[in-house]
């Protein structure tokens, strides 16, 4: 025998280390030297055995603890393969998936024993797998050929593949790509000659035998027929055979064969084969874990149950293996695939699976939810949190979310799973056996997908001749028709989708917005947030929790640039020139579930009652100069620690310092609007910035003195209102502040009301006086009791904030101490004082139903601030020269409405301004029009809040909240005294005469007349071929206690003619070739009305006017004509005679009222006698 070379006489001294390091050797008595290693000699034998007599010298061994520890990354390895072979098989491997790379090779020799695991641990229960093991560790194993003889003998595993998991902190497996070579001989087979009894003879054995009495054990033979799935319930582990006779008729099982090729949830047990169908093995517990289960893997499959499209988002084939089910692995994968095992306890899919006893439609659909939900908010709270299964009835947010949706699609199906039955029963039966195909009962999309369907469906739904009134579209300009049509709304529920729409989110507050929001991984959703009792939405703990809404409303607000001509081109979409959109959903705060809460935020009710503070009192304060600042711009100081600042408030080494934070209570008294105002922060190099900041202002008072707690979470319960208000010896004067909430603290916006009671929280801080420090100008302390300096204090983007109570409605033992703290009298005024003429106030704060929202032109006397200038260039989506006219009303219904007119760029702040919702408007401006009108403006200083949404009936897509109630039945005697507090009301008269009637064609452009087909302007000429009806009419009317001249225009001429609308379709088609018809009558002489006396047209309008026939009772609706001209002053009574018949009456009558009408109703004789009673019952003394 030849000299081994150095190369090998290294090799041979590294396999001797590797075999008496890792494979147990026999100890000598007296610890004696032992005897050279048998074990290597076997080893080596082997080894030369494979290798046809030559040793693998540029392999090296491996143990089973190096391998765990040392081998990061896949691998195999190929004892006896050439360098060709084992590209083929990796070329061969990649055929089904050439997108996965084959598994590098390695090149180590692996040794070991095979072992059930018992060996190692006597107290382990047998659970079906298999493990390699040496002196230094033990790993599972996969075979796919498995001899029970081979149980704790010593093997050369020849062809090998190491597979890692998904989690990188675990161990993989192994599996065994060709069966392992003894490295020993192993034990023979010797028959055993035992009395057996076959199937047929057994059965009725086995089935007579008497419970509880000792029986005698039987050999049963036969052929192997069927084997149940490995099965592990209730720490035991076990499974079934059965066996037939050896003569009996041969069964074909129904047998499919296919390649893993993706990996769907390892956790819900799907996987997808030949890239087309899905395998479900969740009904079954899966061998081994699913170790070999990896792409690029072949399995068969007996007697597994195909279904055809169980859910419409489910592939068109699914193939669901029950425990009557056999799945075995036919060979291994090739590819540099992960291995990614199934939870073993605490798996959400399979609990609720089982929990429920569904079938394969609801479990697919089961699946679908949990990796939408899982997908959109593990970016949030991580994946463990999420699909957390409950503990000590203490659910995760998954189960929170799907736990009421099974128990509504399976209701009573929570039963226990009959295995026994399922395996044994003659006539199959399991959950896989019988099923519908499922049509979801609801759909949770994510946010971006919520918007893009709200807008589909809000687009899909347009029809611009619905938005308007066709009465009154036929009359308007193109200016006004197109300016009416730029802004709409539509307004979604759950139930507008099918299925139902889920919406879920992480409430969040934008920082550069200040609107609430709900996110998700996709997008971003503003929404309003109010409650059912009307108080606003301050729940400042709720931000950053995932929340789910199912009864909402979702808003599309839709924005249109438009080129309509008239009205008769709206069918017609090619007038539209841009479409856009902006969609938000409101709610109320009793419909949210809370899946889960915020990390980190601290519950009331989990704050002891008897918490200590370490409240510190602050006696004095060092007195600065007041400072007048040169210019008019406050500037204020970046955020950033100040090196002067006392170090207790910045982050220290001390526990107590990272730990401790100081709180102060304050009250809320003002608050106004989101604006730009002309603050400034200081930039970095010193420079200063010119560019105004989003801000909003906020007047406060505080309460008490700060506290210093040692944590967050020992800050105590609410003190009494009369404990703050009379704390100390002397008491303490309530100092008011005024708060600036710039940066980052703007989020704060959506959550500070007035009558709040509010707390600020400093973390991280251990000085009591940091309020003061941060007051911005400094102010000596003799001035800081004047309620004319208040103290200015920029909020940090630090501080939290969170919400205590209201004060709004107090009980009776805290009003008086409600008093002393707002020092003030915040007062809400009603909408009738507001419009009486008595009201001397210029700032108002009042609430109200919205009517009606018009979009209008700005009025043409009143200039755009720099603010709104500066607003324009951040993209408003309503142009700049229009306003939004909000009516509002003091309850529904309610005739008395007020105007609020609001610039279209302030509404990119304001959400929710609806028909239908109640609003609380603060600090609008009161203004009197030149007709004596009184209506407010929405200012730099004003503030909206949403008290109530609208209800669901009366949010018809872009329509006001439904019909007011009829106006009130009134006397013309006694006009003035209604008017003052009724915009409009009713009368029971009679139509005396028509004293002018003009219609007219005019330009829908410029207003000229147009005739015949075209505009009458000729300098400059106008384009525009496009003409629109006008109608006007001056009548007089009476009811016995007065007269009146009622201005009437458009459609109510027509009513007030008696004409019915083919007559007056045809008038009209008439005036449109001479541009213009008028008429005048006896007191009207002298107006200025040109009438031709040969016109046709103009005579039957004249003789239709003198006819007995318009003289009739009416209803009449109206409402003052306000123009100075028209506005009567104080005059005495006149005498007027009146003749009926031969009788003449004098009688006392005031000057005629100027009224517009409203509405015109013709009324028959028993509602005539009906209304006129009415009408004197109502007012006894109407003369």
């Amino acid at each position: 025998m030849a000299e081994p070379s150095a190369a090998e006489r290294r090799w041979l001294q590294a396999a001797g280390d590797f075999v008496r390091r890792a494979l147990p050797t026999r100890q000598e008595p007296g610890g004696a030297e032992p005897p050279p290693s048998p074990e290597l000699d076997a080893v080596l034998r082997c080894l030369r055995r494979a290798g046809r007599g030559e040793l693998p010298l540029g392999y090296s061994f491996i143990s089973i603890s190096d391998l765990k520890s040392q081998q990061c990354m896949p691998c195999c390895s190929h004892l006896t393969w050439s360098t060709n072979e084992f590209k083929e098989w990796a070329r061969q491997g990649q055929g089904a998936l050439p997108t996965h790379s084959s598994l590098p090779r390695a090149y180590l020799i692996l040794v070991g024993y095979l072992t059930d695991g018992r060996q190692e641990d006597k107290e382990k229960l047998v659970d079906g797998c298999l493990y390699v093991k040496d002196n230094t560790g033990i790993i599972p194993c996969e075979l796919l050929h498995f001899e029970l003889e081979w149980l704790e003998s010593l093997f050369l595993f020849p062809s090998w593949a190491y597979i890692l998991q998904t989690d990188q902190g675990a161990a993989g497996y192994i599996e065994i790509l060709l069966d392992p070579i003894p490295v020993n001989l192993l034990p023979k087979k010797v028959p055993d000659s035992t009395a057996v009894v076959y199937p047929a003879s057994a059965e009725p054995l086995l089935a007579s035998r008497i419970p509880c009495k000792k029986r005698p054990k039987l050999n049963v033979a036969g052929e192997l027929a069927r084997l149940s799935p490995l099965l592990c319930i209730h720490r035991k582990t076990f499974f079934f055979l059965f066996l037939k006779c050896f003569t009996s008729a041969v069964r074909v099982p129904v047998l499919v064969q296919g390649t893993v090729t993706k990996i769907l949830n390892a956790q819900a047990g799907l996987y997808e084969l030949d890239n087309k169908v899905c395998l479900c093995l969740a009904y079954q517990q899966l061998l081994n874990s699913a170790r070999g289960l990896r792409p690029g893997a072949c399995v068969e499959l007996i007697d597994v149950h195909l279904i055809q499209k169980p859910v419409v988002s489910s592939p068109s084939i699914v193939l669901g293996a029950c425990l009557n089910s056999t799945v075995t692995l036919k060979s291994f994968s090739r590819l540099s695939t992960p291995y990614q095992p199934p939870a073993t306890s605490g798996n959400l899919y399979l609990k609720l699976l089982f929990r429920y006893n569904l079938d394969m439609p609801c479990y697919l659909w089961l699946v679908s939810l949990l990796e939408t939900f899982e997908g959109r908010f593990s970016c949030f709270f991580g994946h463990q949190q999420l699909l957390r299964s409950s503990v000590h009835q203490n659910p995760g947010a998954a189960e929170k979310f799907l736990v009421p949706l099974l128990q509504a699609v399976v209701p009573g199906r929570e039963e226990t799973r009959d295995v026994d039955n399922e395996i044994l029963a003659k006539t199959h039966q399991c959950p896989l056996k019988k099923y519908l195909t499922l049509d979801p009962p609801c759909q949770i999309p994510s946010l971006s997908a919520l918007r893009h369907m709200a807008e589909q469906k809000s687009w899909e739904g347009f029809c611009p001749s619905q938005l308007l009134s066709p009465l009154e579209a036929q009359h308007m300009g193109t200016q006004e028709l197109n300016r009416r049509l730029a802004w709409s709304y539509c307004t979604l529920w759950a139930g507008s989708f099918q299925p139902r729409l889920i919406v879920q989110g992480v409430l969040r507050v934008s920082s550069r917005s200040s609107l609430l929001q709900l996110q998700d991984n996709s997008s971003r959703l503003p929404c309003v947030i109010s409650h059912r009792d009307g108080s606003p939405f301050a729940n400042t703990a709720l931000i950053g929790s995932l929340l789910q809404v199912e009864n909402y409303q979702l808003v599309v607000e839709r924005f249109i640039q438009s080129d309509f001509p008239s009205w008769e081109q709206l069918a017609n979409p090619e007038y539209v020139r841009e479409k856009k959109s902006s969609v938000y959903v409101q709610f109320y705060f009793e419909d949210v579930q809370v899946l889960r809460a915020a990390d980190g935020q601290i519950q009331k009710d989990c704050r002891g009652e008897n918490s200590t503070s370490l409240r510190k009192r602050n006696d004095g304060s060092s007195a600065s100069e007041l400072e007048t600042p040169e210019a008019k711009m406050l500037k204020l100081e970046d955020p950033k620690p100040d090196p002067d600042r006392d170090e207790s408030c910045q982050k220290g080494p001390s526990s107590t310092g990272r730990t401790s934070c100081v709180s102060h209570l304050f009250l809320v008294t003002q608050k106004e609007g989101l604006m730009l105002r002309n603050y400034q922060l200081a930039r970095e190099g010193g420079g200063e910035g010119h560019e105004l900041q989003r801000s909003f202002q906020v007047t406060v008072l505080w309460l008490g003195r700060p506290v210093l707690w040692n944590h967050p979470r020992e800050i105590g319960n609410l003190p009494a209102l009369e404990e703050i208000s009379y704390d100390g010896e002397e008491g303490t004067k309530q100092q008011e502040a005024l708060l600036l909430f710039m940066g980052k603290s703007l989020q704060w916006f959506p959550f500070l009301h007035l009558d709040g009671l509010y707390r600020f929280i400093v973390p991280r801080c251990s000085d009591v006086e940091v309020f003061d420090k941060l007051r911005f100008p400094p102010v000596p302390a003799e001035f800081l009791g004047r309620s004319s300096c208040p103290l200015c204090l920029p909020v940090q983007d630090t501080w939290r904030l969170q919400h205590e109570t209201w004060l709004s409605s107090p009980a009776e033992h805290q009003l008086a101490a409600r008093a002393v703290l707002t020092g003030m009298d915040q007062r809400i005024s009603s909408i009738p004082e507001i419009l009486s003429n008595s009201f001397r106030g210029s700032l108002v704060s009042f609430s109200g139903e919205i009517v009606e929202r018009i979009l209008c032109a700005s009025p043409k006397n009143e200039k755009p601030s720099v603010t709104l200038s500066l607003l324009k260039q951040k993209g408003s989506l309503l142009a700049s020269d229009h306003c939004v006219k909000l009516s509002i009303s003091v309850a529904p219904g309610s005739p008395v409405v007020l105007d609020v007119y609001i610039a279209a760029t302030y509404m990119q702040h304001l959400w929710g301004l609806l028909p239908g919702a109640k609003i609380l408007f603060q600090n609008l401006e009161r203004k009197i029009s030149r007709f004596h009108n009184v209506y407010c403006t929405y200012i730099a200083s004003s503030c909206v809040t949403i008290l109530s949404l609208p209800a669901s009936h009366l949010l018809l897509p872009s329509s006001p909240a439904g019909k007011a109630s009829s106006p009130s039945l009134v006397f013309l005697s006694n006009l003035q005294l209604h008017l003052q507090n009724l915009p409009q009301a009713r009368i029971l008269c009679h139509l005396s005469c028509v004293l002018t009637l003009s219609l007219q064609w005019v330009c829908s452009l410029c207003s000229s007349i147009f005739k015949e087909g075209k505009c009458t302007r000729h300098s400059p000429p106008c384009p525009s071929h496009t003409g629109v009806r006008q109608a006007s009419a001056r009548v007089l009317v009476e009811d016995g206690t007065g007269e009146a001249l009622v201005l009437c225009r458009n459609q109510h001429v027509a009513a007030m003619l008696g004409l019915s609308l083919l007559d007056w379709e045809a008038v009209q088609s008439c005036v449109q070739s001479r541009g213009r018809v008028s008429i005048q009558y006896g007191e009207a002489t002298g107006t200025g009305c040109a009438e031709d006396p040969e016109d046709p047209i103009a005579c039957y309008l004249r003789s239709l006017c003198r006819s007995p026939l318009i003289c009739r009772p009416i209803l009449l609706d109206f409402s003052l004509d306000r123009k100075p001209s028209k506005i009567l002053q104080p005059a005495p009574l006149q005498l007027r005679n009146f003749r009926s018949g031969e009788v003449e009456f004098v009688s006392q009558m005031g000057p005629r009222q100027s009224l517009l009408c409203l509405n015109v109703e013709e009324v028959e004789q028993k509602a005539l006698c009906y209304l006129t009673r009415e009408r004197i019952g109502r007012t006894p003394s109407h003369c």
